[in-house]
């Protein structure tokens, strides 16, 4: 029997994860790049201890840093975990009570978006000894519940820490998930306070280096078949990319097939970039927020090639964005449960091994010339719809002269460097730069809109810089989103990271604001003004926030902008600074961005006392019924063509 090795349970978790990996394609990465933490009275003896001790012995086996909010550091982690394909992550400690359930957010954020974290928050003690404790639940009904069960639902696997025993099998399971292409997610594994403290004789193999194997499903023959049935049938099929064709590490298998195939693209929020914006078979975006190019040949395809794709409702505009009646739907995905969305032929499988085996399979096959010209044609019109936007006939056109947010769109694009990275997530700044941002790398754009959760911006640019360390990152936040969570700027001063946060003031929620007065409710309680003592609303003056002030005690250089030359200089200077710099800039939050010839289902109440709302129901029914229920089953066309 080998010798035992004695720790804390803090300390075995510390030493345990340092020793994981992560493989795919034969290559090795270290598992965890590091731990987040804020410490309170539930982990500071426990993990913050133990994480001390590891620092001491090897700065470099799980580097410890300091966020201010523990939802952010969730944020943070995520963002680094999508810049690195779900290979590499980072766990996040706090406290219990408040600093556990402050992580519930983010934890919800990277499962919905199929990312992976490690939580590890505290919780209360297992032997009761002192119970009730502060900021213990306590329910007349159940005496095991604590405050991290509401981790449960939005975590892909949660566990509690009972005892020292129960660590390696807790530990394993969460490492399996984690690394699981289809499964993973936020993890959840609480540790109570005394359990963290707590000596153990631990088996020396738990912290022996261990490497977990990222699979890549090979395409089912008949799958296969099937879907080449069906795609070799089509005159104007259409490929919609999702965020899996970046994870699987796919781009440039994505190429090949378009090329071989003439098949155009139509790109989702998290898939934009799986081709480059001057790719002759990119349409850019597609759905809600998409390019009237994408648009327009997604409203007559015959079949729909989904590839790593959830088909959230802003890709598909809410079921409204494929109009023919005979469509049919070829999914590809790790995931059963994407793959057969739409009533789709399936392929449950990796996109970059189907895609390559498509290609070869579909040999001989290519898209009619009249369909290539078709959709090259109305690429060129958007593409002139955006540099019309992006270079206006009368330069900062807003009202008092002020840029309109596609103008800053258009200024950092074009003055970033094509590997730059520009990061967002709520607000009217992710649809616009959906349909503008002209993608020249393919991890130059992150953009969180699955769950669209305001305050990831900072968070999740810290997150994005410490990945790719030799990209600038362009942090586009408005003042609703900044208000949220900008706290994690004074991590990027701790840490020396060089983010480019550009602040537009938009004096309130210039998204729904816009929203509202579509939907007839005339942008009620959305913007940032004084109580009138006349009306008793919020419609009085603006309020006098000085942002740029706010950014400032942070320690971050800030530089305020008026105009085009001004805001154009200031990208210059913050691209050729060492350190953070915030770009302050005012907008016109009423000129909206072009168009997309496309819908988004919000319901619009059916009775009303107000004629605007009346107004936004009439059209909200008018559009209601496109929608299309996709129940038919999307069988091969034995009678189609076999070009």
């Amino acid at each position: 029997m080998s010798e035992t090795v004695r720790l804390t349970v803090a300390q075995a978790v510390v030493k345990f994860l340092a020793a994981q990996y992560s493989e795919r394609d034969g290559v090795e990465q270290k598992l965890f790049e590091g731990c987040f933490g804020i410490f309170g009275h539930g982990n500071v003896a426990g993990i913050g201890q133990a994480l001390l001790e590891a620092e001491l012995d090897d700065p470099e086996a799980l580097p410890y840093v300091l966020g201010r909010n523990e939802q952010a550091m969730v944020h943070t982690a995520v963002a680094y975990a999508r810049m690195k394909d779900r290979l590499q992550t980072w766990a996040i400690s706090t406290s219990v009570g408040p600093g556990a359930t402050n992580m519930v957010t983010g934890a919800a954020l990277a499962t919905i978006n199929r990312l992976p974290v490690l939580l590890l928050p505290a919780d209360t003690f297992a032997d009761r000894s002192a119970s009730p404790l502060l900021q213990e639940l306590e329910l007349p009904s159940a005496g095991d519940v604590t405050v991290n069960d509401c981790f449960r639902p939005v975590s892909r696997y949660f566990d509690r820490v009972w005892r020292p025993e129960q660590l390696p099998a807790a530990l394993l399971s969460a490492m399996r998930v984690l690394t699981d292409p289809v499964e993973t997610g936020a993890v959840t594994v609480c540790f109570p306070q005394d359990v963290q403290a707590q000596a153990h004789d631990w088996p020396p193999e738990l912290f022996a280096k261990r490497v977990w194997h990222v699979a890549r499903p090979l395409p089912e023959k008949a799958a296969l078949a099937r879907a080449v049935e069906i795609i070799r049938s089509a005159e104007r099929p259409l490929v919609v990319a999702g965020g899996g064709v970046h994870y699987s590490g796919a781009t440039a298998a994505l190429a090949a097939f378009c090329e071989a195939t003439g098949i155009p693209v139509g790109q989702s929020q998290a898939g934009k970039g799986t081709l480059l914006y001057d790719h002759p078979q990119c349409l850019g975006a597609i759905g809600s927020t998409g390019s009237t190019a994408a648009n327009a040949i997604a409203k007559d395809a015959d079949v729909v090639i989904g590839i790593g794709t959830r088909y959230s409702d802003f890709t598909t505009a809410s079921r409204t964005a494929f109009q023919n009646p005979d469509v049919r739907f070829v999914n590809v995905n790790v995931a059963g449960i994407d793959a057969v969305k739409h009533s789709g032929t399936s392929v449950v499988a990796d996109a970059r091994e189907t895609l390559d085996a498509l290609t070869g399979a579909l040999d001989g096959y290519r898209v009619p010339e009249s369909y290539v010209a078709e959709y090259a044609g109305l690429d060129a019109e958007w593409t002139e719809t955006v540099r019309s936007v992006f270079h206006p006939e009368v330069p900062a056109a807003g009202a008092g002269g002020l840029l309109t947010q596609a103008e800053v769109i258009g200024m950092v694009n074009e003055l970033s460097d094509p590997r730059d990275v520009v990061v967002c997530a709520a607000g009217s700044m992710p649809g616009d730069l959906h349909k503008l941002w002209q993608t020249r790398d393919a991890k130059g754009y992150h953009v969180e809109y699955g769950y669209s959760c305001m305050g990831y911006e900072v968070a999740g640019g810290l997150g994005v810089r410490l990945a790719c360390p030799d990209r600038d990152v362009f942090v586009m936040v408005g003042d609703g989103s900044y208000l949220m969570m900008a706290t994690e700027l004074a991590t990027a001063v701790q840490e020396g990271l060089k983010v480019i946060t550009v602040l537009v003031q938009n004096h309130g929620f210039a998204s729904i604001g816009a929203l509202s007065q579509a939907l007839g409710s005339q942008r009620f309680g959305t913007a940032y003004r004084y109580r009138s003592a006349e009306t008793r609303r919020l419609d009085g003056d603006v309020l006098p926030l000085d942002l740029a002030a706010n950014a400032e005690s942070f320690g971050i250089r800030v530089i305020r902008t008026k105009g085009p030359e001004d805001f154009a200089a200031a990208i210059a200077d913050a691209k050729a600074a060492p350190d953070s710099t915030v770009i302050y800039v005012e907008t016109d939050p009423l000129i909206g961005a072009p168009d997309s010839n496309s819908w988004w289902d919000v319901p619009v109440s059916a009775v009303a006392g107000i004629e605007s709302t009346r107004a936004a129901r009439k059209v909200y029914d008018e559009a209601k019924a496109t929608q299309k229920s996709f129940l038919a089953p999307s069988l091969p066309n034995t009678e189609g063509s076999t070009r």
